[in-house]
C-alpha cells in the first residue's frame, strides 16, 4: 500500500489540475473536502477541473465520495470536469450516480440528524486530529534531531526576529497580566483568610499559586492568543502565496526552515516570561497585602520565601516548556493546514488559538496530577 496524496495545481489561470496519488481506500485517504472546496471557490475565473490519476493505486468508495462532491461542485458552477484519466470502473460508477436521481426523502443528511451519527462524526474527527498531531510531533522531533547533528538549517535573522517577537515584544502584556493575577489572588484569599485573622498567609497563596500554576498558565494563554495565532497567520499567508510549495519544490524542509525556529524561539522565551510573570504576580499580591491588609513589606517577603522553594519554581518552568511546545505546534500545524484563500487563513488563526488553549489546560491538568502523585 502506498501513501495517498492530492495535489492541486493550476496549469492555466482558468484550469485546475487535481493529481491523485497512492491508495484511496477507506481508513487511509483523509482528504478534507471542505478545505478543497474553499480553495476552488476562491478562483472566480475557474472554467475547468482536470483529474490526473496516473499515479493512483487502489481505490474504493473514498475516491467515489470525492468524485461525487466534485461533480456536484462543477454542476452548480457550470465548470467542466475532465475525468478521462480515471479508471474505467470509477468513470462508470460516477456516470451511474449522475444518471440515477436521488430518491425523494432519501437525502444523505437525514442520518446526520441523529445524536449517534453526530457523536460518531465527532469521535472520528477527534481521532483523525490526534493522528495528525502525533505525526506532526514525530516530524518536529526528527527535525530537532537533525538540528542537533548539524543537518537542519534555517536563517539566523529569522530566528532572531522570532526571539524578539516571542520575548521582549510580549513583555508589556505579560507584565500587566502578571501584576493583575497576583492582585486578584491576594484579594480572593484575603476575603476568606481575614475571617480567621490569617491575612499573612495571603503571601503563601499568591507565591505558590503563581509559581506553580497561574504564572505559567496565564503567560501561556497570552502567548497562545498572541504568538501562536501569529504563527498560524504567517504560515497560512505563505500557503496562499504558494511560498510553502516553492520551498518544497526547491527541496527545503518546511519543518526545518519554518517550524523549528519558531518552536525554539518560544521554548527559549516562554520560561523567561514565566519567571517574569511570577515575580510581578508576587509584587501584585504584595501591593494588596501592604496597602489593604496592613502587612509590612518585610513580613510579606519573609512569608513568601518560607512558603516556597526552588522545587515549586521548577514545576512552573517545566509546565512552561511543555506549553511552549504545544503553542508553537498548534500555531504551525494550523498554518500549514490552511487553505489558499483569506477566509481559510482566518479560520486557521482561530483554530490555532483554540487548539493551543485547549491543550494548555489539558497538559496543565496532566502535569499537576503527575506532580502531586510524585510528591513534587
Amino acid at each position: 500500500m502506498t501513501e495517498h496524496s492530492l495535489k492541486l495545481s493550476y496549469p492555466a489561470t482558468d484550469t485546475a489540475l487535481l493529481s491523485l496519488k497512492g491508495d484511496w481506500t477507506l481508513g487511509r485517504a483523509q482528504i478534507e473536502w471542505e478545505s478543497l472546496r474553499q480553495e476552488l471557490e476562491g478562483r472566480d475565473d475557474l472554467r475547468e477541473i482536470r483529474l490526473d490519476s496516473q499515479a493512483l493505486g487502489e481505490w474504493d468508495s473514498r475516491l467515489l465520495t470525492l468524485l461525487q462532491n466534485l461533480s456536484d461542485f462543477v454542476a452548480d458552477r457550470q465548470i467542466a470536469l475532465d475525468i478521462s484519466t480515471l479508471p474505467d470502473g470509477a468513470r462508470r460508477l460516477l456516470k451511474l450516480a449522475r444518471a440515477v436521481p436521488e430518491r425523494e426523502g432519501a437525502s444523505r443528511r437525514q442520518g446526520g440528524d441523529s445524536i449517534l451519527h453526530r457523536l460518531g462524526a465527532y469521535a472520528l474527527n477527534a481521532w483523525n486530529e490526534l493522528l495528525i498531531f502525533n505525526t506532526f510531533v514525530g516530524e518536529l522531533a526528527l527535525s530537532t534531531g537533525r538540528l542537533l547533528v548539524g543537518r537542519a538549517s534555517f536563517r539566523g535573522i529569522d530566528f532572531v526576529r522570532f526571539l524578539q517577537s516571542a520575548g521582549p515584544d510580549a513583555l508589556p502584556i505579560v507584565s500587566l497580566i502578571g501584576v493583575l493575577v497576583g492582585a486578584v489572588l491576594a484579594f480572593v484569599g484575603a476575603v476568606q483568610l481575614q475571617m480567621f485573622g490569617a491575612e499573612i498567609y495571603v503571601a503563601n497563596l499568591v507565591g505558590l499559586g503563581s509559581v506553580r500554576e497561574m504564572g505559567a498558565m496565564m503567560t501561556a494563554i497570552i502567548m497562545a492568543g498572541r504568538t501562536g495565532s501569529a504563527y498560524a497567520a504567517q504560515l497560512g499567508t505563505m500557503q496562499v502565496n504558494d511560498e510553502i510549495d516553492a520551498l518544497k519544490t526547491f527541496g527545503i524542509s518546511v519543518m526545518d526552515f519554518l517550524v523549528l525556529p519558531r518552536t525554539l524561539a518560544l521554548v527559549l522565551m516562554l520560561p523567561l516570561l514565566t519567571i517574569w510573570a511570577d515575580v510581578l504576580a508576587i509584587i501584585g499580591g504584595m501591593l494588596v497585602g501592604v496597602l489593604v491588609l496592613d502587612i509590612t513589606f518585610l513580613e510579606y517577603l519573609i512569608q513568601t520565601q518560607e512558603s516556597m522553594d526552588l522545587g515549586d519554581v521548577a514545576v512552573g518552568l517545566v509546565k512552561s516548556l511543555i506549553f511552549a511546545v504545544v503553542i508553537a505546534m498548534a500555531g504551525c500545524l494550523r498554518g500549514l493546514q490552511s487553505g489558499k484563500n483569506s477566509s481559510a487563513v482566518g479560520n486557521a488563526t482561530t483554530s490555532a488559538t483554540v487548539t493551543a488553549i485547549l491543550l494548555i489546560v489539558v497538559w496543565d491538568a496532566i502535569t499537576t496530577i503527575l506532580f502531586n502523585q510524585l510528591g513534587i
